[in-house]
């Protein structure tokens, strides 16, 4: 990329100098420096800068001299030009690298908050994905956690209202309770109300603090998977159900007991009931938040999710995710409108 600066330096210069010297092009010097930009930093930019300076003081001196006051004005144009163009690439260098520091401090969070899932839980296969809204954030309000215990996996997934890093706090408060409580209830349900006691809690501190929390809420799957028995317990808040994908195809569990999202219970009394589904080797849960579901295309048709993922390939987790990432991004154009987390878990023999 660095020869077409320069070699547009040297075909200005040359064609200006063998022809008749009432015809300038000495003027198009400026696109030089001015393209350089595109594929370099400031100091390369300088320096093209200046080679385009000293190409339109050798051209001056060809054909008139350098005192003439066309030439003079030609080369006070390019060197405001070629000032302008470097001052602009510092600017950005300098906000590309509070962006990267910005990134770096977001993988950071995400890596601390939202610890990766383990590839292996007892006879669990597990993937995990995290698709964020915002640019300059890798972490938002969708939220994931798993725990070990001594006879099963406990997993959380969630979707605090809003997105981005205004929601990394709630997300934050949710998934250290969880990590916390999920020892001491067995009960998906059980667990699911000692969660939402630690969101009021969490809540009730921010309104303190002055912050507005009256539309705060979360929705979340709490789910048991004991390693011995080939099932799936499931206390709903609110979430949308997962997908079990088996060789016949894609279903989402029909959940008849959803209660109301984590942080309602102030609106009338909850109750939460855990639903037990079949979970055989062999079959793959999906778990997702609204982010993939309501993705829409250009023409605003919303991701068919159930229909896309019956077709990918469920060899593992991994590959299963991969396929679903790929797909979705393209239906959207390469760009979520808000943050989508997905987990996929298998059960082998």
């Amino acid at each position: 990329m660095v020869l077409l600066p320069l070699g547009l330096i040297v075909l200005i210069s040359a064609i200006d100098s063998s022809i008749s010297p009432n015809i300038h092009l000495g003027p198009l010097l400026v696109v030089a420096p001015a393209i350089t930009p595109s594929f370099a930093g400031t100091r390369l930019t300088t320096l093209i800068g200046l080679l385009a300076l000293v190409a339109q003081a050798v051209i001056a001196a060809l054909h008139g001299g350098l005192l003439t006051p066309n030439h003079q004005a030609q080369l006070a144009a390019l060197a405001v030009v070629s000032a302008v163009v470097v001052a602009y690439t510092r600017i950005r260098e300098r906000h590309g690298h509070e962006l990267d520091r910005v990134r770096t401090v977001s993988a950071a969070v995400q890596r601390v908050l939202m610890r990766p899932l383990p590839d292996r839980a007892g006879p669990l296969r597990i993937a995990t994905r995290y698709l964020a809204a915002d640019d300059e954030a890798a972490v938002g309000g969708d939220l994931y956690a798993a725990v070990r215990t001594p006879h099963a996996t406990r997993l959380l997934i969630g979707d605090v209202r809003g997105k981005g890093l205004d929601a990394v706090g709630d997300a934050a408060a949710l998934i250290g309770a969880f990590r916390v409580l999920a020892h001491r209830y067995e009960d998906p349900a059980a667990l699911a109300d000692a969660l939402e006691a630690s969101y009021v809690r969490h809540l009730a501190e921010l309104a303190e603090n002055g912050q507005d929390v009256q539309e705060n809420f979360t929705t979340a799957l709490v789910l048991d998977l004991p390693d011995r028995s080939p099932t799936a317990r499931i206390a709903d808040c609110g979430h949308p159900p997962p997908l079990l994908l088996t060789p016949g195809g894609a279903h989402p569990l029909p959940l008849r007991r959803t209660a109301p999202p984590l942080g309602t219970g102030a609106l009338g009394p909850v109750e939460r009931r855990t639903e037990e589904f079949p979970f055989p080797p062999g079959s793959t849960l999906l778990l997702y938040t609204d982010g993939a579901t309501e993705a829409r295309d250009t023409a605003g048709t919303f991701y068919p999710l159930p229909a896309r993922a019956a077709g990918f390939p469920t060899d593992t987790p991994h590959a299963l995710l991969d396929a679903l990432r790929r797909d979705l991004l393209a239906h959207v154009g390469g760009r979520l409108r808000d943050d989508a987390a997905l987990i996929a878990v298998s059960r082998t023999d």
